[in-house]
Formats: C-alpha cells, structure tokens, sequence
C-alpha cells in the first residue's frame, strides 16, 4: 500500500477511507469470560507440553508454580494426567514425576489432612507398589493412578495418596541404589577356626564438605562430593564389631555401647526369627540385615535356617555390634557399623571384601534395612585420613575416593586445633531427609544452586588442605554449615546457635556434624589445644544444657580387621 506500482495507490486511498473502531469501541462487543478461558486453556496447554518436556529432558526447572497454579484454576486433572506419561521407560523420570503427583496431591489439600510425612503401607496400594519392584514402571504407574482415583474427595486422603507415591518413588530410589551391587565382590580365604573371633574397629567420620550432595537421588543425578577425615574420640576408636563361628546351626546377635557392655541379646532360631530385619526400630535389624546381605542367609529360601547354615558353614554365627557414641552424634556411625559388621562377617565366613567393595556393599545393606541415605559416612570411617569421595551423575552408582595428600606436619597441627562439642541435642536426620528429597525433586532453584555450590567448594576445601591453611579451612567450614542450612531449614536449634555464638571469638570455623540437627558440633580453634579455655567459656554460659566437649585426632589407619586367638574372648549369649 505504501509504494503501490500498478493501483496507483487506489488500495491505500480504501484503506483510509474505511470504517473504523477503536479498542474502546471494540470493548463492549467482547466476551471476556470466553476470551479468559481461552488464554488460560493456551496457557495450560503450553504449560503442560513444557512439563513433560522438563522431565523428559532433565532440565533443573522447578514445576512448582504450575503445580499451584493449575490447582488453583481446577487444572490439576490436566497437570496429573500429563504426570502420569512422563517415559515410562526412565526410571528417573518416573520418580521425578511420581514427587510431582504428591505435590500435586498435598497442593489440593489445601494445607489440611494432617502432616505429609507418615507412613505409605496402605494395603490397597501394594498391587501398584508390587509392579514397580518388578521393574513394570508402565503398569506400576498406571496402577497408582486407577487408585490415586479414589483418594481425591477429601484432604486426609490427598495427604495420604501424597504419602503412597513418595513410597512409590523410594522404591525407584531404592532400585538405582542397588545397582551399587555392580562393584561388591569378595575373595575366598582360609575359614578360621570354629570359636575364633574376627574384630572390626573404625574411627568416626567428620564432614568438611559436601555433605547431602551424596545422598540418592542427588548423588546419581547431580553427582556428589564430600572431603571427610576419619577420627579418633579422646584417642579411642569408637566404632567395632566382632564375629566368629560356632557349633551350633543358630545366629546370635548382640548390641551394647562397648566391646565388653552387651545391652541387647537375640538368638535367631528359624528364618521367622529374620523377618523384621527391614525394620530398622526392630533388635538387631542391621546385624540381621548384614547376615542377609553378605549371602550367609538367604532370608525368602524355603529351606530352614539350621538347614542353610550347616550344610554351608557346619554351624552357625555369633555377631556383635557396638558404638561409644551416643544415638544421633553426626558421626556417621549407622554406616561405618554396617561396614564393621559386614567386613567381621565375611571375614569369619571365610571371604576377604576391599575397600571398594566394602563401601558400595553398605549402600546395599542400607536399602536392604531401608533406611536409605549416602555413602559419606562409610567412605569416611572405613577409610583412614583426609578424602574426598565422589560419584558421578549415572548409573550404576560408582564411588570413587581420592586420598588428600597435606604438608609434612599438617596432620598433627590439625589435631591440636580441631575438637568435637556434644551439643546435648540428639538429631532426628530422616524427616530432614525428606524434606531435601522434596526440594530436590520440585527443582527448588535455591536447592539446586546449593547442589553445584555444595561440589565446588568440596574441591576448593581439598585445595586448602594441600594448602595446609587452617584460617582458609575454617572459612570453608563455617561456609559449609550455611550451606546445610539452606538444604536442610530448620537443623540448627536454638540452643546449639546459642553455642556457637559464644564459641565464634576463638574459632576459624565451626558446624555441625553430619545432616545437622543436634549431635556434635566440630570446630577448628585459633589457638592450639583449647579444650580447657573452650569448656572454661561454655561453663560461664547459662542454658546449653549437658554438653562435653572432646579431644579428636586424625586416625591414619582407617577399618582394622584382626583374629584373635580362640579364648581371647568369651560368648555373652546362650
């Protein structure tokens, strides 16, 4: 119309000369309901073509405000029905997407029908539940969602539809965790003497960085790495387990605070008596567990216990298990103990696991126990000095460590300057546990920004140490206890921030043990060998309860394994 060669510009001269209406005009004539329903619907309809395309490609982008906003506009049938076709091949994506359908589910409830976290043991979910054991994640997912159905007319049983498929997804996370099992293996040795026991002892483990980056899914989906240093506890090795052989065909099990105090002593008589060892509250759940595990008993064999362990050992087993620290510490002592008692077990039943083995064995244990969590603690406590561990971002799950090599010296000047506080508080890991598997899987952007800060400084911490500086080592300390409070809200009571304002004057650094939450309190003062001075401020200081504040030191040797004579020791069972 502007340049017209062949009209001579009479298409321009229609143009304004035609009737026209304003936007005001064109108001009235509107059907504005109609038009807002249709820009919602195209919003909806983009919004959920990008849902499935962030699961299926993996993008770290958060679907929580779609979650609230289709459940706020009654779109929540749409945003489920798309949840339930994420790959069904990609177990994965299916796990990311079964978090989606309980933030979905725990979103229409409105903030009624009681607390998110309980149990998921439902029986009219197991059907759902039995086919993502087998593997079927097509049918185990379509099953929860034919029973999702018939959860949805109140908000107690959307809470509980939300708990059923966070169970769904720890049975996925349980299953890529196992696929650890690829880099367990033994060899066999001499079986020792009938009555001869084998003993375990490990040193505890402190974390200087990089812990919750190890914890499934994180550390086969992001990749994680942790720096940690097995410890001695006022010069003594906290952690041990002993096993030996004997006459008869029956597992005694005991578990005590020393190797001399037994407090609690079980004889397992049949595979009944087995049964509970997936029930971690239950007497001897982890020795049972560890019998399991290490192939000694095979717990769903229609032949009886006594049957199994004559025909393959000519008798049975004695275990006990035992920890010096006090219930919840931070110190990673469930894991280091599974890693005791297993590698005392093989030992005595004739087979010798490395180090490696030993390490992606307790992660097995650990899911068999169904009690979940890392492998920081084990790489930790099993493995003597200063490392780091890592695992990359697949499967199978692999963990690789990499010893720190430190100046001539350095190992005894951190010594002198580092020191454990037992805050009095005890810590309550797993329901912070569930609460970063929630952040994780909604792709919270502050979580998955503390996820990649989390690994970096684990290697900018490794540098330090080969550096030998304990100012710079103290700032990444004190860094690193932030870092578990924007994973974890709410690990850091008040009476233990209390504590480590009055101790902030004489520390390069200070944090937590562990996931946080009570437990010890590590710390590396200014001033060497400040135990004292330290205890001296702390009495002067009202309201922090019973705390005790210990000597620690480096221990350079890591897991020990010997054999003793036969009547070194004596049964304290039947």
């Amino acid at each position: 119309m502007l340049d017209p060669p062949e009209d001579g510009g009479e298409a321009l001269r229609a143009w304004r000369a035609s009737w026209r209406l304003s936007w005001e005009q064109l108001q009235p004539h509107l059907d504005r309901a109609a038009t807002l329903v249709s820009r919602r619907d195209l919003f909806f309809r983009q919004a959920l073509h990008k849902a499935q395309h962030v699961l299926e490609t993996r993008q770290d982008l958060s679907l929580c405000p779609l979650i609230r906003a289709a459940v706020h506009e009654g779109c929540s049938g749409l945003l489920l029905a798309t949840l339930d076709q994420a790959r069904a091949g990609d177990p994965g994506v299916v796990a990311r997407a079964l978090a989606c359908v309980a933030d979905v589910l725990s979103c229409m409830a409105e903030g009624q029908g009681g607390l998110r976290s309980g149990p998921a043991a439902n029986p009219e979910w197991m059907r759902p539940f039995s086919y993502l054991e087998c593997g079927d994640l097509a049918a185990g997912v379509e099953a929860l969602a034919q029973e999702r159905d018939k959860w949805l007319s109140r908000p107690a049983l959307l809470v509980r539809a939300a708990r059923h498929y966070e169970g769904a997804g720890q049975i996925l996370i349980r299953q890529a965790v196992m696929t650890a099992q690829h880099f367990v293996s033994m060899e066999p040795v001499e079986l020792p003497a009938l009555g001869q026991w084998v003993i375990a002892e490990c040193p505890a483990r402190v974390d200087f960085s990089g812990g919750w980056s190890d914890t499934p899914p994180l550390a086969y989906e992001h990749g994680g790495a942790v720096l940690g240093l097995a410890v001695r506890v006022d010069g003594r090795r906290p952690i041990g387990a002993r096993a030996r052989r004997i006459l008869e065909p029956e597992l005694w099990l005991a578990v005590g605070p020393r190797q001399d105090q037994m407090a609690v002593k079980i004889v397992c008589r049949s595979l009944d008596d087995l049964k509970d060892y997936c029930q971690p509250h239950a007497p001897g759940a982890l020795l049972k567990a560890a019998f399991i595990c290490a192939g000694i008993v095979h717990v769903h064999s229609e032949r009886p216990l006594r049957e199994q362990l004559l025909h393959t050992f000519g008798g049975g087993f004695e275990l006990h298990t035992w920890s010096e620290l006090p219930h919840g510490s931070g110190l990673g002592t469930s894991s280091i103990l599974a890693g005791a008692a297993l590698a005392a077990l093989q030992r005595a039943a004739g087979r010798v696991v490395g180090m490696e083995a030993l390490i992606h064995a307790v992660l097995h244990l650990e899911q068999v126990l169904t009690t979940g969590g890392g492998w920081q603690d084990q790489v930790g406590g099993l493995m003597p000095g200063i490392k780091m561990g890592h695992s990359r971002a697949q499967l199978p799950l692999k963990v690789e460590v990499e010893e720190i090599t430190v100046p001539e010296g350095f190992v005894q000047k951190l010594n002198d300057h580092l020191l454990l506080v037992y805050t009095g508080k005890t810590r309550l890991a797993r329901n912070l546990l569930q609460d970063v598997l929630r952040s994780w899987y909604a792709r919270l952007p502050a979580v998955v920004q503390n996820a990649h800060s989390l690994v970096q400084q684990t290697k900018e911490c490794a540098e330090a140490f080969r550096q030998g500086s304990l100012p710079l080592l103290g700032q990444y300390l004190t860094s690193y206890w932030e870092q578990k409070k924007l994973m974890a809200p709410g690990c850091e009571p008040l009476a233990v921030r209390r504590m480590m304002d009055v101790l902030a004057p004489h520390v390069h650094g200070q944090s937590l043990a562990g996931a946080g939450g009570g437990g010890f309190l590590y710390l590396l003062t200014k001033e060497p060998r400040q135990k004292e001075a330290l205890e001296a401020v702390l009495a002067k200081t009202e309201g922090l309860g019973n705390y005790s504040v210990h000597l620690v030191e480096v221990d350079t040797q890591g897991l020990s394994l010997q054999l003793l004579r036969n009547e070194a020791l004596f049964s304290c069972c039947p």
